[in-house]
């Protein structure tokens, strides 16, 4: 993976949260949970939170949140964060991003706001009628991750524009209040090869666990039965797989599938169609699926497991949560008193 150079004079924290809607699946784990996985060798405190307010500026159903934010924890586990080398909880028991939001809304512009294409796509034509908190977005996400004073932050391609608007926001806030330097700018960490993973019914669309067809994903819960059917199930083609990657070209199906392969066996395109070049999806798919299988029969097994102890997640994600307050409490602290705010008694953390 690549990232740019060191953030400021601050030290090293990288943050990155997921929000508990739908079922996660295999498009997240190779492209997101496997590289947070993989930062924990490297230096650095790694803040990893699942966005249970973010989920709520589109209607959910009680109680769904908090069965979603389990399920998700439950992920990250078993996906190999561990809760003592990474910090692993749930946002809404830290309410300091809350706090530091609001500083945010009297600090981000409304231009900056009218800008941000995530709006316009979740609010759809009837954007009257969204909320303000799906309008607010970028700046609780830039709270999320100024809380902590974070460097680094790993992102995809549909993130860059939020951590653009989280740097506009510190600099800002940093110029307004004659506070050279009092937040980072936090510096992208984009993964070397980072894995698109698109349907398994219409390989022109991206892999989403809002896809209403629970056939066009591999659920990170899903048994090895129901891994290895939807794999044979997958839409392809006729046309045999062939020698080179430019010929997969035209062929958005086929070209998944080796995408999948390739990600699941931390390869490349190339290596996979020397493989299997000339030889049909009778012989590719069964092969797919046993390596999927393979890889991801133990995660979903130790998910299923975590989420038959609902009281062992909440205890971990309680646990984190102290430990992300007693980072957060003390920069709220310092940005009131920036600000100037009067307050009689230091707030408890």
């Amino acid at each position: 993976m690549s990232e740019s150079p060191k953030a400021s004079s601050h030290p090293r924290r990288i943050f990155s949260g997921m929000q508990p809607t739908g079922s996660l699946h295999l498009g997240n784990y190779l492209g997101a949970l496997r590289y947070f996985v993989s930062l924990q060798e490297g230096e650095g405190e790694r803040i990893y939170c699942v966005v249970d307010l973010h989920a709520i500026t589109m209607r959910q159903e009680p109680g769904a949140v908090r069965a979603a934010t389990r399920h998700v924890a439950a992920a990250y586990l078993a996906a190999g964060i561990d809760p003592k080398r990474s910090i692993l909880f749930n946002q809404s028991q830290v309410s300091e991003h809350a706090e530091l939001a609001w500083i945010f809304n009297c600090v981000a512009r409304i231009g900056w706001m009218n800008r941000m294409t995530q709006f316009k796509d979740k609010a759809g034509k009837d954007r009257e009628a969204a909320s303000v908190g799906l309008y607010a977005y970028p700046t609780l996400m830039a709270a999320d991750i100024l809380a902590y004073k974070t460097t680094h932050v790993p992102v995809g391609e549909d993130q860059k524009q939020h951590l653009e608007l989280t740097r506009d926001v510190a600099t800002k806030f940093n110029l307004d209040f004659n506070a050279p330097d009092f937040f980072p700018l936090p510096e992208p960490i984009i993964p070397a090869e980072a894995a698109r993973i698109m349907s398994l019914r219409d390989g022109s669309k991206k892999m989403s666990k809002s896809d209403p067809s629970d056939a066009s994903r591999i659920n990170l819960a899903d048994d090895a039965d129901a891994i290895a059917r939807k794999i044979r199930k997958a839409t392809t083609d006729s046309e045999p797989l062939p020698e080179t990657v430019e010929e997969l070209k035209g062929r958005p199906e086929a070209d998944n599938l080796v995408a999948i392969y390739a990600a699941i066996a931390e390869t490349d395109k190339e290596a996979v169609l020397k493989e299997f070049a000339g030889q049909g999806f009778g012989v590719f798919k069964p092969r797919l699926a046993d390596l999927a299988v393979e890889r991801f029969g133990r995660i979903s097994g130790e998910m299923r497991r975590l989420e038959a102890d609902p009281a062992e997640i909440d205890r971990i994600l309680s646990a984190g949560a102290d430990r992300a307050r007693a980072l957060a409490a003390p920069v709220l602290d310092q940005v009131y008193d920036v600000l100037g705010l009067l307050r009689g008694r230091a707030r408890p953390f």
